[in-house]
């Protein structure tokens, strides 16, 4: 706001010396240059919806917006437990309002044979790491695969990267930890690095919801994922353009105008 008031001073003193204008009431004048410079910096820190820099080294983007991640004309990614359950039936197994219970009905039609065979194949190479019992697990997938395992499926124009963050109970609760975040994310980029092409990636807040990650709030998981991207980027080429897609309701749980700060800092 001092930089505007400035701006508008020197513009006031170099409009009163070429063109000879006498202002006779500097008072009013000073009030109305605070009120302009008020305004201004009101504007400048009004929240957006969207907000992003662009870097130089290394040549990217970074994004955050609010809105709706299936809809993002980008690869996605989405979080999965570890033995990548997909029923989303009487919500027991996959709740059917989260992004997986989403991408089945929305980005497959509900067609969850087609998304579990999509899942299979790309799991095919990948050596479980435990396998349960059905009396053990009574309802979904028996096969457990490592922490960080990425899934990827969809089409090459639209890519969907699946990542196991969280752990499964017998009992259908998911669990995650900040260190099972982290490993997850490093995999996600290195699995991204491999087969996205450099294309635009679009990534929820990961660990904020049904994951229980309870050691951080929405803002901070949100950094998280962006620091480990730009860490990452810094040792190899990942992606153009990471776009941080904040759920609408989410929206009131994150400062956006923290973000941008933190964006500058980086």
């Amino acid at each position: 706001m001092l930089i505007a008031f400035g701006l508008i001073s020197a513009a006031v003193q170099f409009a009163g010396q070429v063109f000879g204008l006498k202002f006779t009431q500097p008072g009013l004048l000073t009030a109305v240059s605070l009120g302009l410079c008020v305004v201004w910096g009101f504007i400048r820190a009004y929240p957006r919806s969207t907000i992003e820099r662009q870097f130089t080294h290394p040549d990217l983007t970074v994004m955050i917006k609010v809105g709706d991640l299936l809809e993002e004309k980008a690869d996605l990614v989405v979080g999965f437990s570890d033995t990548f359950d997909t029923d989303i039936e009487d919500d027991s197994v996959i709740n059917w309002s989260s992004l997986q219970g989403q991408l089945l009905t929305r980005a497959y039609g509900g067609d969850r044979s087609r998304l579990d065979e999509e899942l299979r194949k790309a799991l095919a190479t990948v050596t479980p790491a435990s396998v349960e019992t059905r009396s053990a697990k009574p309802k979904g997938k028996l096969k457990r695969y490592p922490i960080g395992t990425v899934a990827v499926i969809g089409a090459p124009k639209q890519r969907i990267y699946c990542v196991a963050y969280s752990r499964m109970s017998n009992e259908l609760t998911a669990h995650s930890t900040m260190n099972d975040l982290w490993v997850s994310l490093d995999h996600l980029w290195e699995a991204i690095a491999a087969r996205g092409q450099l294309s635009r990636v679009a990534i929820p807040i990961m660990g904020s919801e049904l994951a229980r990650i309870y050691a951080l709030d929405r803002e901070n998981l949100l950094k998280v994922s962006i620091l480990s991207f730009m860490a990452h980027s810094r040792l190899q080429a990942v992606s153009r353009e990471l776009v941080v897609v904040i759920r609408p309701q989410d929206a009131e749980k994150v400062d956006l105008v923290e973000m941008r700060a933190f964006l500058a800092a980086l």
